[in-house]
């Protein structure tokens, strides 16, 4: 009975050691995943480009019926990439392993504004085109947060060439990156509070043709104006912009 208790307490022991470690490869897996499906977009996107006389996608006018703005680019890019039809949740090259949970800004049980955490993947909506991935393409209409109006940066229709540093200007990143908060490293509990914030990290891809892993700048509160990563360039000291400039 000794000699069983210690094999138990070892065997306990060991796994309390490996369970970190194990779970630290399966989420540096989802990540990778995450990034090779970014790599293989962007490739998309410089091909769409080649054909469009060098013109990053511009979902005006092309944009399917409830789909989310910053996802329509996936329907003019999607055959370069193998994909022919309507999407679906088939469509794996869209879909980021570690896309579990989004929140909605406008949940029908906390109205306006206050954020409600949904646990459902965001590729596995409709209205995201079934996709985990948005286009950069805030600068083309402008938003507004209650009833202040501002535009935000963002390079769709933009010719490629024109683009001044794109080794730093984001082409396509996971969604909670233009937020931000993370599925990656996302803070817990799942609440208002916590559905946003400062150096969150995220999978990118960069009209140079680059991804990265990087932290997002978040100015820190939810208040009339840009109150979004993707209203604003950030500060020195971060690895992205928004702007084509």
């Amino acid at each position: 009975m000794i000699e069983l208790l210690v094999v138990i307490a070892i065997i306990g022991i060991l796994a309390a050691l490996l369970l970190p470690v194990m779970g630290s490869a399966r989420a540096k897996a989802k990540r990778t995943t995450c990034l090779n499906n970014l790599k293989q977009i962007d490739y998309g996107i410089q091909m769409y480009g080649g054909d469009s006389n060098d013109r990053s996608p511009n979902p005006l006018g092309v944009v399917p019926p409830h789909v989310m703005f910053a996802m329509a680019y996936k329907e003019l890019m999607k055959n370069y990439v193998g994909l022919k039809g309507a999407s679906s949740t088939q469509d794996k090259l869209f879909a980021c392993p570690a896309d579990t949970f989004y929140y909605d800004y406008n949940s029908k049980f906390h109205p306006g504004y206050w954020v409600g955490f949904v646990p459902q993947s965001v590729c596995a909506q409709s209205n995201s085109d079934y996709s985990s991935y948005e286009f950069n393409s805030g600068n083309t209409h402008p938003s507004s947060f209650r009833g202040q109006k501002y535009q935000p940066p963002g390079i769709a229709g933009l010719t490629i060439s024109s683009i001044k540093h794109p080794a730093r200007t984001v082409l396509v990143a996971e969604l909670p990156a233009f937020t931000p908060y993370s599925w990656h490293q996302p803070k817990r509990p799942f609440n208002h509070e916590n559905s946003t914030f400062n150096n969150s990290m995220n999978t990118v891809s960069f009209v140079d043709g680059h991804v990265a892993y990087i932290k997002m700048y978040w100015k820190g509160s939810l208040r009339p104006g840009p109150f979004l990563a993707m209203d604003y360039d950030p500060p020195a000291g971060y690895d992205y912009q928004w702007s084509g400039d």
